[in-house]
């Protein structure tokens, strides 16, 4: 019935900003940008893998409500081949990265991050 996950929309305060954290400093690849003057919104898709972020922008957005957690969406996680080298980019750019840790499950290394608007974002270390 599904086939795979096609997007996640995010919505973020300071487009700018947001848009150099996903596209500078986390590489993920512009496929377009457009600015929606009727809605006084950019939008642009993000290419990570096989699959897209959608990254908004709105004149006032809500604040996201995080802690405590709140019903919906918990958090992105990004696969990635080796922590450290993606952990060390994180820091030299002074974001925070909480200590690594191990899925006790699973056994794999991973890590939290927040982007610019306090999303929660983990890196996974896929071996």
């Amino acid at each position: 019935m599904l086939d795979s996950l096609h997007h996640v929309a995010l919505i973020c305060t300071d487009y700018d900003r947001s848009r150099r954290f996903y596209v500078e400093l986390l590489g993920l690849e512009l496929i377009r940008e457009v600015y929606r003057a009727e809605r006084q919104s950019w939008k642009a898709d993000l290419r990570i893998g096989t699959a897209q972020i959608e990254l908004f922008s709105f004149p006032a957005p809500a604040p996201r409500p995080s802690y405590p957690e709140a019903t919906g969406l918990r958090h992105l996680a990004f696969s990635v081949a080796a922590l450290d080298p993606v952990v060390a980019r994180l820091e030299a750019a002074g974001v925070a990265v909480e200590p690594i840790r191990i899925d006790p499950y699973t056994d794999q290394r991973f890590t939290f991050f927040s982007d610019p608007d306090g999303l929660p974002l983990e890196l996974y270390e896929a071996r």
